[in-house]
């Protein structure tokens, strides 16, 4: 096969260089295969390998070129939910483990790149979660007084210190976690991988996984140029799940998000937004999200067509809200519009099956998939090494198709329609 080219974004210009991830031309045999050159993939891999583990990650295109790569850059701590639902979910000791290490994830993630001397624009100014109706703002008012309870570095803002730390008076509160940050997604992607074959594993790019099927007591996987046994498997494809897992595909939905970036501003305007550098995300049926990069770009992200894109004003609305928050940024240059695509769970947490002895799947990070699929490499690489009794610190369910999937790119087309609407009137 032909790898496909990156999508056009401000980091397939701007990344370091990739380590070298030939095609797998010759019949492996490996303690664990791992199927996605991700985040999840290669953090899994890294973790396997520095604990003396055998693993062999399978890359249909090159490590970091779906969501991985192409995401907006934010380290965003905790899940969808809120820290008392995800207890009220998952009762007290498993839901306890959960906010615990959900909401530790961009520090092991930071962590992780300073071990390895990642070179990826990493900092951690913060995440604001912000809301521009009060009713939002009361919701997000509740989650930080439940994160504060548990001892966390959050802070709420009013309005006049959102003003201050944003540039713009869109919003009526906020909640700040010190934790948060941002780095340059495809060079950490490929910083991973590099720091994982450093370690002793093997990352094959251009060698999708054609079939998997069981071989005696092994795992026998099919690429189209040689075969692959395995002790155990991780499925780690995400929004880019097919059918090599009976029924996995129709587990999530995959949703395109969009990201629409400037050219480098003046210091003077750049100065103006987001002063002290934190990323910020909405809180309202449709999420915006955006940062400053260290070069002085604006990266505004959102949802998009449910297609491909290849320019910034495929994303238009993305720049005519911009220029609303911002009005200095009128007349400037927007240079490249790219997606990719996520994937969404029904519940909205992020899901862990072992549908049979030996393999194992996590996918689902719902927009958080930086930090959260960077620290799911060592529960994963846990669990893979322990077996069952290996507990990790998410729930590890069955899997269960969405009903109607088939009918999901009108469903998520409406969704968004609604969602903007409902924004728009504040309900």
């Amino acid at each position: 096969m032909t790898r496909l080219p990156l999508p056009p974004s401000l980091y397939a210009d701007t990344a370091v260089a990739p380590v070298a991830t030939p095609p797998l031309d010759v019949d492996k045999n490996v303690s664990v295969a791992i199927v996605g050159g991700g985040y999840t993939g290669l953090s899994t891999a890294l973790h396997l390998a520095e604990q003396g583990v055998e693993a062999l990650v399978l890359e249909a295109q090159e490590p970091g070129w779906g969501a991985s790569g192409n995401n907006g850059g934010h380290t965003n701590p905790g899940l969808k939910h809120d820290p008392d639902q995800i207890e009220a979910d998952f009762g007290a000791e498993l839901g306890r483990r959960m906010i615990e290490f959900a909401y530790g994830t961009t520090n092991f993630t930071h962590d992780l790149i300073r071990r390895y001397q990642i070179p990826c624009e990493a900092r951690q100014n913060g995440t604001l979660r912000a809301a521009y109706h009060e009713a939002s703002a009361a919701a997000i008012e509740a989650t930080a007084r439940q994160c504060i309870r548990r001892g966390m570095p959050v802070t709420y803002l009013n309005r006049e210190q959102l003003r201050e730390m944003t540039g713009t008076d869109r919003y009526v509160g906020a909640m700040l976690d010190a934790r948060g940050g941002d780095l340059h997604p495809l060079s950490y992607a490929r910083g991973l991988a590099r720091a994982a074959i450093s370690a002793g594993a093997k990352v094959h790019g251009e060698t999708p996984a054609l079939s998997l099927r069981r071989d005696g007591n092994r795992w026998r996987i099919e690429t189209p140029r040689a075969v692959v046994h395995a002790d155990k498997v991780l499925l780690a494809t995400n929004g880019f799940s097919d059918d090599l897992w009976p029924a996995l595909r129709r587990t999530i939905v995959p949703v395109f998000s969009s990201i629409a970036a400037t050219a480098p501003l003046s210091d003077a305007v750049a100065g103006s937004i987001m002063p002290t550098r934190p990323v910020l995300y909405e809180s309202g049926h449709i999420t915006v999200y955006y940062r400053i990069d260290q070069h002085n770009c604006l990266l505004m992200g959102g949802r998009g067509p449910m297609r491909w894109i290849k320019s910034p004003y495929d994303v238009a609305y993305l720049i005519r809200y911009a220029e609303r928050l911002w009005p200095q940024l009128k007349g400037v240059s927007w240079t490249h519009g790219w997606n990719s695509r996520l994937a969404i769970t029904a519940d909205h947490y992020p899901h862990v099956h072992e549908p049979a002895e030996g393999v194992l799947i996590s996918l689902g990070c719902n927009g958080r998939g930086v930090a959260l699929a960077t620290a799911m490499g060592a529960q994963l690489a846990r669990r893979l090494i322990g077996g069952a009794r290996a507990e990790i610190d998410m729930p590890i369910t069955g899997i269960k198709p969405i009903p109607m999937h088939a009918f999901w790119p009108v469903g998520v087309t409406s969704a968004v329609i609604a969602g903007r609407v409902r924004d728009r009137l504040g309900i």
